[in-house]
């Protein structure tokens, strides 16, 4: 019969148990206000160039529509993606300038990036040396 091993499946109500997956001690989980400094400064560091890069696309469309000047679309398109690539560092600048104090550090963090910096080769190195064994 067609479907039959389908079927019984679906009767018999059990589901596949999905695994548990437990966190050893050398696992870490960033704090909660952490996570919210990095969110915040990565929405910040990201939004404001895309939205810059959106509004190139917007002001040479502007400037070409009404005839006030031909913008050659090789300068759109490099200032756009200007814009993106600067969004694109503010990704990178967000995570790794929010301070995991719990205090929030300076307005910007720069403060911060050299030791995040480091915390993140450390954890590279560690996994490698893990790995290998």
């Amino acid at each position: 019969m067609a479907g039959k091993g389908m079927q019984g499946r679906a009767q018999s109500g059990k589901g596949n148990p999905k695994p548990t997956r437990r966190s050893g001690p050398s696992q870490q989980v960033i704090p909660d206000a952490v996570a919210n400094r990095m969110a915040r400064r990565i929405a910040i560091g990201t939004g404001i160039p895309t939205l810059m890069g959106m509004g190139v696309f917007i002001g040479s469309y502007l400037l070409v529509s009404r005839q006030i000047f031909d913008v050659p679309p090789s300068a759109t398109l490099a200032a756009s993606a200007g814009c993106f690539f600067l969004g694109l560092l503010g990704l990178s600048f967000g995570v790794l300038s929010a301070s995991w104090e719990e205090k929030p550090g300076s307005l910007l963090g720069t403060e911060q990036i050299g030791l995040n910096i480091s915390r993140l080769r450390s954890s590279v190195r560690s996994m490698r040396n893990g790995a290998g064994n």
